[in-house]
Formats: structure tokens, sequence, C-alpha cells
């Protein structure tokens, strides 16, 4: 039995790892104030992790959508599965070629793309997306800043094709290009 309204409580739970963050970064501020040599830049260097903590924290909360999209997101050992109630696979972190953000009959959706052309569609809002934040962050080259921007930005309606999404890689190109993977040296 909880004391706190569901929507007190989820807002708790979502701002939790910036507090614990902001927490640190009091902490730090505290032993820093003992002074002398050895507290002050003990303090300070405690302080500066704790702020770089912060930052990542401030990240995921805006990366972080409503879990009202149908589905889980899974994440395995280098791979991203997505089980929904009629479409759903996996995507090996490695294989990525291609991430935008899609926009199909209102929802937005993570669509990835592998080197072999396959294609997995995602609702930002599914249950466990959030976790793709610290995938897309291992991504070579991503820019974390262009991937918020995308999810602040307005959403793009893609053009309608009944009511079926494409999972084909012969589907049309659709939505905005968040990340391609660079070109990879050929060794011979």
């Amino acid at each position: 039995m909880s004391f706190l309204r569901p929507e007190v409580e989820a807002l708790l739970l979502r701002w939790r790892e910036p507090a614990a963050a902001a927490a640190a970064m009091g902490g730090a501020l505290w032993l820093a104030s003992f002074g002398g040599w050895f507290f002050v830049p003990l303090g300070l260097t405690a302080f500066a992790a704790a702020a770089g903590w912060g930052v990542i924290a401030l990240r995921r909360v805006r990366f972080g959508q409503s879990a009202d999209g149908p589905g889980v997101v899974e994440l395995d050992e280098g791979q991203i599965g997505y089980l929904g109630p009629d479409e759903g696979g996996f995507v090996a972190v490695e294989d990525l070629e291609e991430l935008r953000l899609v926009t199909v009959r209102g929802q937005r959706h993570w669509r990835l793309r592998q080197s072999d052309g396959r294609i997995l569609v995602i609702p930002v809002g599914a249950e466990g997306a959030e976790r793709l934040f610290d995938v897309f962050a291992t991504l070579p080259g991503l820019e974390m800043g262009r991937l918020l921007a995308a999810l602040r930005g307005p959403a793009a309606e893609a053009p309608a094709a009944g009511n079926v999404i494409s999972l084909s890689s012969q589907a049309p190109m659709m939505g905005q290009v968040i990340w391609r993977r660079p070109a990879r040296a050929v060794l011979t």
C-alpha cells in the first residue's frame, strides 16, 4: 500500500537518478568544506564526478517517454529485442547500420536497420524503451544532443500505407535519420 498517488510516485521514480546525483554533489561539497590539502581536492573530484553523473541522468530523463506504447523491449548480450503484440524481433547492436525516428499513425517509433537490411521498429513508449538510451550512447559517432532534440521536436507523420507498418528493407525512406554507422575500414 502506497501513501502516494500513482502519478506522484511515477514522477519521483522518474527523477530519482538526478536527485541522487544532486545529493552526491551536495555530499561532495560537504566533504570539501572540511578543508585541508586532502579533503578539498577529494571533495572537488567527487563533485566533478557527481556533476557528470547528473548531466547523464538529466539526459536519461529527457530520453524517457511515457510507457503507453505496446510491447516490451529487452536488452541481452549485445542484442536489442522487441516483443510486440503483432510484430517483434532482435537486432544485434554490432550490426546496426542506421537509426531513425519515425511517426506512424501518430505514434513515434525507433526504426533500427541492420547491415543485412532487416529492420526492427520499436515504439518509443514501449515498456523498457528507456534502456535504449545507454545502447544508443555506445553507437560510434552518435550525437546525443541530436537524439534528444529529435525526441523534443515535432512529430512528422510518415506516409500512410494502410494499417500495416512495412518492416521490409524495401520500405520507403521515412523519418528523421538520427545516426548512420561510419564507413568501416576493410583490411586485406
